[in-house]
């Protein structure tokens, strides 16, 4: 039995360095602690953080009843209107939103300010989109499918700034921009803002499914960058296994012999990775 752990699998540097700032918090900030909704998408880290006393806050009718403490801002963002209400309230403000969003959120800012209707491919119920929308201060409109992408009508003579999840699918964003701009609307920025890191471990992902007699996708249930992945390597190999931790690992689904291929999104962290290959392993 081969197995192949992706090389792009785990935390990625925008997580990484969200979920460090948590556990500095947590050992130097001034407490309580809290986060504005989970930090990252993975259960195993926020049951850790909440045994060491961090509290996630829902929303912002929780946030409006806190006095005092830090409120930590999860890697995916939020929308402009969360500063502000921590800055009202004289709480500790710490950001840890992911690099790659902050930038995103930068862009529809100035765009919108400057005229522009944002289109923001991606998942409409994800944080990191409610996030981006809340710094768009005209029109906004969210694209997932091509379905939506055809029912799209811009508003006459309006300027239209396309940008992306940073964790889609990097094909489906270029299928919907062609979509989009078959329509001949008025001139578009497109700027595809998928992170670099998701681009990789797509691909990466891909590669390994198509040589798999099985495929291990490890990563929580909410996390849009596993679902992705585990859709990528469904396609290219039918015995793909979508699991939060090795509890949820049938060993019995899998070959004796030939590949097992193993990749996690980004918000999984290492140690999972190594107990779910070091088992496979020892199985065969």
């Amino acid at each position: 039995m081969e197995v192949i752990v992706a090389r792009t699998a785990g935390f990625c540097f925008g997580v990484r360095k969200a979920v460090e700032k948590v556990y500095d918090q947590v050992e130097t900030g001034i407490k309580p602690i809290y986060t504005y909704g989970p930090i990252i998408h993975n259960e195993e880290v926020v049951k850790d953080l909440e045994k060491k006393g961090v509290r996630i806050i829902q929303n912002e009718e929780e946030l409006a009843e806190i006095t005092e403490g830090t409120v930590i801002i999860r890697s995916h963002g939020v929308p402009k209107r969360i500063y502000d209400l921590i800055g009202s309230q004289g709480l500790r403000l710490v950001d840890a939103t992911c690099p790659f969003v902050k930038k995103i959120h930068k862009i529809v800012h100035q765009k919108s300010e400057e005229g522009y209707d944002i289109i923001i491919i991606g998942s409409a119920s994800h944080p990191e989109v409610e996030g981006i929308c809340g710094w768009a201060k005209g029109s906004v409109t969210v694209i997932e499918t091509e379905e939506e992408a055809l029912k799209y009508r811009p508003k006459q003579g309006h300027l239209q700034c396309i940008v992306s999840q940073t964790t889609f699918n990097y094909k489906k964003f270029d299928k919907l921009v062609e979509i989009i701009s078959k329509m001949r609307y008025d001139s578009s920025d497109i700027l595809n803002t998928i992170c670099n890191a998701t681009e990789e471990r797509q691909t990466e992902a891909r590669a390994i499914a198509k040589k798999a007699d099985a495929m291990i996708v490890i990563g929580g249930k909410h996390s849009s960058n596993t679902q992705k992945l585990f859709e990528i390597c469904k396609k290219e190999c039918a015995n793909t296994y979508y699991i939060q931790t090795l509890v949820d690992l049938d060993i019995r689904l899998l070959p004796s012999r030939g590949c097992v291929g193993i990749t996690a999104g980004a918000s999984t962290p290492n140690n999972l990775i190594e107990e779910v290959s070091k088992h496979v392993r020892n199985e065969f």
